[in-house]
C-alpha cells in the first residue's frame, strides 16, 4: 500500500484498502486493546500473491495477539490456510444460503457438494505434485 499518501481522506480509500489501513492500526496497537473480533469481507480483492502472503502474516499476528478472525473469502490460497471452514451456498442469492459443510480444509475436500472443496482438492493435488 505505499501508494496511499498521509493525510489521504479514507473516503477515498476502496473497501479493502480501508480494511487493511484498520488491521493494520490494530497491528500497532498489540494486546493494547485486550481481545478483539474481526471480520474480513472479501480482504483479497485486488492484491496481487506477494501481498495475500503479507495479509496472512497480518492475519496470524492477530491470533498471536489473542484475536478472533472470520474471512468471507474466495481465494482457494487464502481458503487452504483457515483454521475452520464455513461453506454457504451451493450458488448464490435465492438458490444459495444452506449450509454445504463445516470442518476443517483438510475435511473439505471429500464433500462432494462443495464446489470450494473441489477446488481446493485440485490445488493441493497440484501442490502435491510439484513436491
Amino acid at each position: 500500500m505505499g501508494y496511499i499518501r498521509l493525510g489521504q481522506s479514507s473516503s477515498t480509500l476502496s473497501g479493502g484498502e480501508a480494511q487493511r489501513v484498520k488491521l493494520a492500526s490494530f497491528l500497532g496497537k498489540g494486546k493494547k486493546l485486550g481481545q478483539q473480533f474481526f471480520i474480513f469481507d472479501e480482504p483479497t480483492t485486488g492484491l496481487h500473491f506477494h501481498d495475500i502472503k503479507k495479509l496472512l502474516k497480518s492475519f496470524n499476528a492477530l491470533i498471536e495477539n489473542g484475536h478472533t478472525i472470520v474471512v468471507i473469502e474466495h481465494n482457494i490460497d487464502v481458503i487452504k490456510c483457515a483454521d475452520w471452514l464455513i461453506d454457504v451456498g451451493k450458488e448464490g442469492g435465492n438458490k444459495g444460503g444452506d449450509l454445504i459443510f463445516q470442518g476443517s480444509p483438510e475435511d473439505i475436500i471429500n464433500c462432494k457438494q462443495s464446489v470450494t472443496g473441489q477446488f481446493l482438492k485440485q490445488k493441493l493435488k497440484h501442490l502435491t505434485a510439484k513436491l
